[in-house]
């Protein structure tokens, strides 16, 4: 099962883009803090998001820097080989199913 939940803040605004397909999308990164034994302090891993649809249109609503999100996801990958050096290349990203706004509705509001 090909499944992930984020709890972090995102860090930037959600940006909307409208396809003339009719498709909409939206993406965001967001921040999650993990602790780094080796350092011994926390560290971000920031993720990029992509929203698409419905949720997009709720993302470029409600989602902005500093919010605390929940995110249930699933991660993609795109492959492709570099026509410079003809090597394979890949990268990953995650596609939100849902998300839900932490923190209260007076946090939520000022930002």
């Amino acid at each position: 099962m090909n499944s992930v939940v984020l709890v972090g803040r995102v860090g930037r605004d959600a940006e909307i883009r409208y396809f003339e397909s009719g498709k909409v999308k939206a993406n965001f990164s967001v921040a999650v803090n993990r602790w780094d034994a080796k350092t011994k302090s926390e560290v971000a891993d920031w993720f990029n998001v992509d929203v698409w649809d419905k949720l997009a249109e709720f993302a470029g609503e409600y989602v902005k820097k500093g919010v605390q999100v929940a995110i249930d996801a699933r991660i993609s990958q795109n492959k492709w080989t570099d026509k410079a050096t003809g090597a394979d290349k890949e990268s990953f990203f995650v596609i939100a199913n849902s998300i839900r706004l932490l923190g209260s509705k007076r946090d939520i509001e000022q930002i």
